[in-house]
């Protein structure tokens, strides 16, 4: 059985579907056990859900070009 610390370790490869089917049905029967874990997955799941919902903001032209000649690459920059 896992513990919650190596659970919330895997989490982020859990979501994204990159464990194994053991690993994946270790983490499920460790969340029907704990209520916390399982908030904790639940809350990550609506979250990336309402964050892929939302159009990209658009970054303000001025920053874009602060942003582009710190990182030295005003060679991409739109005229």
């Amino acid at each position: 059985m896992l513990t919650c610390e190596e659970m919330l370790g895997l989490l982020s490869d859990y979501v994204d579907g990159q464990l194994s089917p053991e690993l994946c049905e270790a983490i499920e029967r460790h969340m029907a056990e704990c209520h916390n874990c399982y908030v904790v997955v639940d809350s990550l799941r609506k979250t990336i859900v309402l964050y892929r919902q939302l159009e990209p903001p658009e970054m303000p032209k001025e920053v874009e070009t602060r942003l582009f000649r710190v990182l030295n690459l005003e060679d991409f920059l739109e005229s």
